[in-house]
């Protein structure tokens, strides 16, 4: 196969820059005012019922059919960014990248980024099926990109390398919402810069919903019964300097404050989230640059996992922690009633030299509701494994490093130029096996674009839980070998590429980063 020539990078971001954006705010948003009643809010409404005849049957007491009113308490919940809808029926969001300032240590400004805001950014609520047009103005004074994490969608507009965004400059990719159920985000992903803007603050959350009765069954409401929860253990100087380097990370001075939606739980304390519903879902993503959160009940109680990163489970877990590496997400629910608070605590484990440490809580929960939720369905999405008997192709991944500079196969992948020299090419429609070593003593989190994978052996022995099906970001333990499995389906280009990289921002910004190509021929 011929591979043809990569576009030039910034070559199609040339349109001059709007006036900064004012910033949102944090308020919640209707997503039903006025419009059609959907097949995805009709099958909520019959699972509903076929729920209320499950307790019935059961003697369970009935929650009331009333809608709950809105979440209140401590909590920052993330702006539900609406959209306007063109004359194609295309949903258009608008996002200003913009510079700020925050004060995350107690009386210190700290000089940050966010989308639409001084720090972090909104969610975005889309469904399966939806054409959606993201204006995206780079008001920062340093070129960037932004990438639709786990998404599945062309190269051409994923937000990698070659789609930068020179300051004062819009790029507005538009793609179809083309996977089922899921939690993504939203982040740049220009060369050695990743960790330093995500660490800013330029992270936001991006729900698929879609028709199925999975989704049906679970909490659905935004900001009354369904809240995203970003974590970050963050970097940070005792002058207030954010920080993003290896060398920031040993400075004697640097501390680790753990963030949820952007406050810092050790200053501001435990948020408080008080909702009317006997069921709350957590939409969980680890957006530390380095560091490893789990998560768990501080009464050592159970929780159900409802999906991981990339898909709905098959049926839903009870675990009793949840383990996230930097850009891993997880989808929970907490049932909780008027008889007992539920409270949530996240124990941080450091990602990189050095990193955060110790258990903090990151939420209280209290319910108005007497009643206790219906029991969730027994099947929650359909998983079929790959038929991974004759692969396309097998191929070995390996991760090492010298001293602080990262590599790929043995390329630290830093320029285009480097990573097209050492590029992965693939066809569309090939299934293939990935063997990932990790000859380094550090922990990674591995991460595919485009397409989900499937985890087939870590260290030899199959996964459990959620790591048996889909995702798009796992862990890579020191000196491990993972095999994955993935199918490369619906885009090719012969232009654009995408990436595979370490989640570990640091890593990926000292090399740890190669590009992939899915071809249609």
């Amino acid at each position: 196969m011929t591979k043809q020539h990569r576009p030039a990078q910034n070559a199609v971001h040339s349109t001059p820059s709007r006036q900064p954006a004012m910033p949102l705010p944090v308020t919640l948003s209707s997503d039903v005012a006025g419009r059609p009643v959907s097949r995805r809010v009709m099958l909520r409404g019959l699972g509903a019922l076929a729920l209320l005849g499950t307790a019935a049957g059961a003697g369970l007491p009935l929650a009331t059919s009333a809608r709950a009113a809105a979440a209140t308490g401590t909590l920052t919940i993330p702006t539900l960014l609406e959209s306007t809808t063109d004359s194609t029926g295309t949903l258009v969001y608008t996002l200003a990248m913009q510079a700020g300032t925050t004060e995350i240590l107690s009386g210190v400004s700290s000089e940050t980024a966010g989308f639409n805001q001084a720090f972090l950014g909104p969610a975005i609520k889309v469904t399966k099926g939806d054409t959606v047009q993201m204006d995206i103005t780079n008001n920062l004074s340093a070129v960037s990109t932004v990438h639709w994490h786990g998404a599945h969608i062309p190269p051409s507009v994923d937000g990698g390398p070659q789609n930068t965004i020179e300051a004062g400059a819009t790029f507005s990719p538009s793609f179809e919402i083309n996977q089922d159920a899921c939690t993504l985000w939203f982040h740049p992903h220009a060369l050695t810069t990743t960790a330093e803007q995500i660490a800013s603050g330029l992270v936001g959350m991006l729900i698929v919903d879609d028709d199925s009765a999975g989704a049906a069954a679970l909490p659905n409401d935004y900001g009354t019964d369904q809240f995203p929860l970003i974590i970050q253990s963050l970097p940070i100087s005792s002058a207030g300097a954010i920080l993003s380097t290896t060398a920031g990370l040993l400075a004697r001075t640097t501390s680790f404050p753990l963030l949820v939606n952007g406050s810092n739980v050790g200053v501001d304390g435990t948020p408080t989230l008080t909702v009317d519903a006997s069921r709350v879902r957590f939409h969980i993503l680890n957006a530390s640059i380095t560091d490893i959160i789990t998560i768990s009940v501080s009464d050592g109680s159970s929780f159900t996992q409802v999906a991981s990163d990339a898909a709905l489970l098959s049926a839903p877990l009870s675990v009793t922690s949840l383990q996230l590496v930097g850009g891993e997400r997880a989808e929970i629910c907490i049932d909780v009633t008027s008889a007992a608070a539920v409270t949530l605590q996240a124990t941080v484990t450091a990602g990189g030299a050095r990193g955060g440490s110790g258990t903090s809580q990151i939420v209280t929960i209290t319910s108005t509701a007497t009643s206790a939720a219906a029991s969730l369905p027994d099947s929650l999405a359909t998983f079929t494994a790959l038929d991974v008997s004759s692969p396309a192709a097998t191929r070995t991944i390996a991760l090492s490093n010298s001293g602080n500079t990262m590599y790929i196969n043995g390329v630290a992948g830093i320029s285009m130029t480097a990573m097209e020299a050492s590029d992965i090419m693939t066809t569309l429609g090939a299934t293939e096996v990935w063997t990932i070593t990790n000859a380094t003593g550090l922990t990674h989190s591995f991460h595919l674009h485009d397409v989900p994978f499937q985890v087939q052996t870590i260290d030899g022995d199959k996964p459990t839980g959620a790591y048996a099906e889909w995702k798009d970001t796992i862990l890579i333990g020191p000196n491990s070998t993972n095999v994955i499995a993935m199918q490369f389906t619906d885009y090719a280009d012969n232009d654009y590429y995408y990436m595979l990289h370490c989640h570990n921002a640091i890593h990926e910004d000292e090399g740890m980063m190669a590009m992939l190509m899915v071809m249609s021929s």
